[in-house]
């Protein structure tokens, strides 16, 4: 196994770990309305968890508002019932066309909390990228035990590792300040 083999895996699997990271903050209430904080609902549609972005449109008519619209009539009754179950807090005002969410804003307590939970995540996002450096680096031990690798190129690809490491970090960290910077802000 090459160097540049194990760094361009762990390259990779450190983008997923951001990429989990931004999809989850995505779904983050923060006081200013977005089709994005209903990603993570799911709705039973014929027996099977559905996105509603797969039977309905989203759209925002203004900052503190979103509106849904089934491509079914029918399917409204099972996105309202999602919505109310799912931990978003929002009351959906059904007319028998659209569903209308009112995103009330925040109070203080609850941007602190959210905060809080930012800083949870980034921090799994962080751990993740660190389990996948050990990863990396035993894999380069082992290529270096089995003599595929010299002790100057273990020393080399640790350090390369190391240093992609520190960049994820780093991003995971701006990401996570920017979401807190727009939490605050609303």
């Amino acid at each position: 196994m090459s160097i540049d083999k194990e760094l361009k895996d762990a390259r990779e699997r450190m983008e997923k770990a951001l990429d989990v990271l931004k999809n989850e903050l995505r779904g983050l209430r923060t006081g200013r309305a977005t089709p994005a904080l209903l990603d993570a609902i799911r709705v039973d549609y014929y027996g099977s968890p559905t996105p509603i972005k797969q039977i309905a449109t989203v759209s925002t008519p203004d900052s503190q508002s979103l509106m849904i619209k089934p491509f079914n009539a029918p399917d409204l009754k099972e996105i309202e019932k999602a919505i109310r179950s799912s931990d978003l807090g929002l009351a959906p005002d059904n007319d028998g066309k659209v569903i209308r969410l009112k995103i009330p804003p925040m109070s203080g307590d609850q941007r602190t909390k959210l905060t809080k939970k930012v800083k949870e995540l980034a921090e799994a996002a962080k751990v993740s990228c660190r389990n996948i450096r050990r990863d990396s680096n035993k894999h380069l031990e082992t290529a270096e035990k089995e003599g595929k690798l010299t002790e100057d190129d273990l020393k080399t690809g640790k350090e390369k590792i190391q240093d992609l490491l520190k960049n994820y970090e780093n991003q995971i960290d701006s990401t996570a300040a920017a979401k807190t910077k727009e939490i605050n802000e609303t």
